[in-house]
């Protein structure tokens, strides 16, 4: 059966890794969505084949709520969500500006539940769906919660929201979040020991899970890790 697979943040990085890498499958169409129009419509060229580009800003969860409803009328139903996109700011929990924790946490963990709610009844209907959250291990109690506080906040919030998505939308519709590790992108830095590619393996995974697999996990290396 065909899927439909909307990979957010999918115009550099890991996001277009796993963008490149669900498409390579052939039961897979990619939507590629990023908050520039046209660094979507690159992506989905880039890719090729039935790639398709478009504008999604995570910035203010209501707005992602209803521009998914729009994306899911005019290319039909979601069968994979892949909230890849996020933003990193620096500082400590002493130093970090409040609106910086605010717009973390809307984009890296409300708007992802946004997403969540407006494909996963839809999922959840049809009997079958995969949802990938894109965490980290600075959003672990387990590693200390050891980035940047906007950060680490937002990420042990995206788990959280995973953990209840994953109770809400029972074992047909598998809910996982997984921590990439460091991995070289605009975000990680070039020294960092990974390639987008090796960051993308587990998400890949996990967004072709088979029908007994897991659901309301924490992975990394396709290995669970605790929260």
């Amino acid at each position: 059966m065909k899927r439909t697979a909307l990979v957010t943040g999918a115009n550099r990085g890991i996001g277009s890794a796993i963008a490149q890498g669900l498409a390579e499958l052939e039961d897979i169409t990619v939507i590629a969505a990023s908050r520039s129009e046209a660094d979507a419509l690159a992506t989905a060229s880039e890719i090729g084949g039935a790639t398709i580009g478009v504008a999604l800003d995570l910035s203010d969860p209501k707005a992602t709520a209803q521009r998914a409803s729009e994306i899911e009328a005019e290319f039909g139903p979601i069968d994979i969500l892949i909230n890849n996109a996020g933003i990193l700011t620096s500082g400590n929990a002493l130093e970090a500006d409040l609106e910086d924790v605010t717009q973390s946490i809307a984009t890296n963990a409300l708007s992802p539940l946004g997403l969540i709610q407006a494909f996963g009844i839809s999922m959840k209907d049809r009997g079958w769906g995969r949802i990938v959250n894109l965490s980290s291990g600075w959003g672990s109690f387990a590693e200390g919660l050891s980035g940047p506080a906007a950060y680490s906040i937002s990420k042990a919030t995206l788990n959280a929201v995973t953990l209840s998505s994953a109770q809400a939308l029972g074992r047909s519709v598998k809910v996982n979040a997984m921590c990439p590790g460091w991995v070289r992108t605009r975000m990680g830095g070039q020294a960092a020991s990974r390639s987008p590619e090796e960051g993308a393996d587990t998400a890949i995974w996990l967004a072709t899970l088979e029908d007994d697999g897991p659901t309301g996990g924490f992975w990394r290396d396709r290995r669970l890790i605790e929260w």
